[in-house]
Formats: structure tokens, C-alpha cells, sequence
């Protein structure tokens, strides 16, 4: 009896083995997901709302693109959803308190590397349209009044 199960020949024994591998190989990719911080698509483009939101508050002269905004990050979360994140994953990631504090130092250390002085309005408006100028994915979700 035991030989028989372990020799293949039984078709419940094979069955059992059959689920067991396609669990393991299955389950091998989502075991190794990053964390979503680590995966550029969705880490570059979270700063690069946070950074046309900061742009757009700070100059008088351009204003965000509302619904690009919008559908940038429904396509963000798809994207991430995509690559075997769940919805918890994103929400935990995108609610982070710690995320959030490394997210807005990388904005001021790409705000302050950009000639952007705070408290100084003039200098936002100036990063702000050399992003558009250059159809950034920053310059994308803002226009110029």
C-alpha cells in the first residue's frame, strides 16, 4: 500500500502531488514580491505626485491636472495590483507614516537639487514649468495658468 502511494500509481497520491507542486511553484512569486518601495514603477511615480502636488501649492502660476491626477493613480494602483500586490498591500504602503517621511526627504533633497528655495514661490514656478517643458511624469500633472 505505502509503495503504491509513493510510486506514482495511485491517482489520488498523484493528484495530492500535483496540487502541492503547482501550490509551491505558484506560490514561489508572490513569497518574493519587494516591498512596494523597492519597486521603481510605483516608488518614482508616488514621488512624482507628491512632487507636483508641492509645486502646484506653492506657485500661484500652475495648477494640477485634476483628473490626469486622478487617473495617474488609479493606473498606479492597477499597475501594482498587476504585480500581485493586494489592496492592503497598497493601502499599507501609500498610508505609511515612515513611507511618507522618506517620500517627502526625497522630495526636498529633488526640490533643493532642482534650485527650488522654500519660501520662495518664484523658484517652484521655475522647476514647475521646466517640468512641463519637459513632459515629466511631475510635468504631466501640472499646467500654467
Amino acid at each position: 500500500m505505502m509503495r503504491a502511494l509513493f510510486s506514482g500509481k495511485d491517482p489520488t497520491m498523484r493528484k495530492v502531488l500535483t496540487y502541492v507542486c503547482m501550490a509551491t511553484l505558484f506560490a514561489a512569486p508572490v513569497a518574493a514580491k519587494p516591498p512596494l518601495r523597492e519597486v521603481p514603477a510605483v516608488d518614482d511615480a508616488l514621488l512624482a505626485v507628491g512632487l507636483a502636488d508641492e509645486i502646484r501649492k506653492q506657485c500661484p502660476n500652475i495648477a494640477p491636472r485634476y483628473f490626469k491626477a486622478l487617473s495617474f493613480v488609479n493606473g498606479l494602483r492597477d499597475k501594482a495590483r498587476e504585480m500581485g500586490y493586494s489592496d492592503a498591500e497598497i493601502d499599507a504602503y501609500r498610508k505609511s507614516p515612515s513611507e511618507k517621511v522618506r517620500l517627502r526627504a526625497e522630495g526636498k533633497t529633488y526640490l533643493a537639487a532642482n534650485g527650488v528655495v522654500e519660501g520662495q514661490p518664484d523658484t517652484y514656478c521655475a522647476l514647475g514649468r521646466i517640468e512641463i517643458e519637459k513632459s515629466s511624469q511631475i510635468g504631466s500633472l501640472l499646467r500654467v495658468n
